[in-house]
């Protein structure tokens, strides 16, 4: 079944929450101003080295508020695929890579080569968005494909020839195409400041995934702050399994028994079929 809203999804809802309640304060408190980065004069002239820690807590505007939302809503699967220890680990292990990075290759890289053109970083959790969007693109598939296309052809052909053709020009989407837009927004929407956050983001997500960040996939959060309790390893899942059998009701593990062939051993009771069942009660009335 698929779950809606933010079921077995709190750090995804924190997010979502934080992001805009983050906007909001940022207006409210008029200190907007004191989130993006500009090399010259915040770096070089005021030094102001502290807005290197900074520059993530909120967006700036409200179009970026927006799609941010919208994809960290979309996330939430990730949070529910790896669970939410995993999930809050993830984006605590690389956090300072999205923080640093973005405004060291700026201000050394970037800047010098373009020969002080690119100047401006936007502010806003651009990184650790797309760092977890490219681990929705690597783990979670789609589930259908489709085609469309813009092209007409103007020749005489064949119904079979013009199909065909038609098929050949045709751009293949699939049902993950749309989620992929918001985020597309955002990388866009400040550029090129935009698009270098988006840039690393996107590469720390994919480095993390093949294991390449010095200890950061193997460190977990403790369990107590995603609300998890203590077990571990098979105890742990079998735990939830037996609290999810028992959600389920009498209906479903009666079911189960049957399939399972439980029967017992060793002497104790054991769970009747549902053949056994229909005897016993025709014995009954008669």
């Amino acid at each position: 079944m698929i779950s809606s809203g933010f079921t077995n999804a709190p750090v995804s809802q924190f997010l979502v929450f934080s992001t805009v309640i983050g906007a909001i304060l940022a207006t409210f408190t008029d200190t907007r101003y004191y989130l993006h980065i500009q090399v010259v004069p915040h770096i070089w002239s005021y030094r102001q080295f502290w807005r290197f820690a900074t520059w993530q807590i909120s967006f700036t505007n409200s179009t970026e508020v927006l799609f941010g939302v919208l994809t960290f809503y979309q996330l939430r699967v990730i949070e529910r695929l790896w669970g939410s220890r995993k999930f809050a680990s993830f984006l605590l292990a690389t956090l300072p890579y999205t923080t640093l990075l973005p405004p060291l290759l700026l201000t050394f890289v970037l800047r010098p080569l373009s020969f002080g053109r690119i100047n401006y970083l936007p502010a806003g959790p651009t990184p650790i968005l797309f760092a977890l969007l490219a681990n929705y693109y690597a783990a979670i598939p789609y589930t259908y494909r489709y085609k469309i296309s813009p092209w007409a052809s103007s020749s005489p052909q064949s119904n079979t020839q013009a199909l065909s053709s038609l098929w050949s020009r045709s751009i293949t989407l699939t049902s993950k195409t749309m989620s992929y837009l918001p985020p597309l927004q955002l990388a866009l929407s400040q550029f090129p400041g935009s698009l270098l956050a988006a840039a690393v983001g996107w590469v720390v997500g994919t480095a993390y995934r093949r294991d390449l960040l010095p200890g950061a996939s193997r460190w977990r959060v403790p369990g107590w702050i995603v609300g998890e309790e203590k077990q571990k390893g098979f105890e742990g899942l079998r735990a939830r399994l037996d609290a999810e059998r028992d959600r389920e009701g009498g209906a479903n593990g009666l079911a189960t028994g049957i399939l399972a062939g439980e029967t017992g051993e060793g002497g104790g009771a054991r769970r009747r079929t549902l053949g056994e069942m229909v005897t016993e009660q025709f014995r009954g009335r008669s």
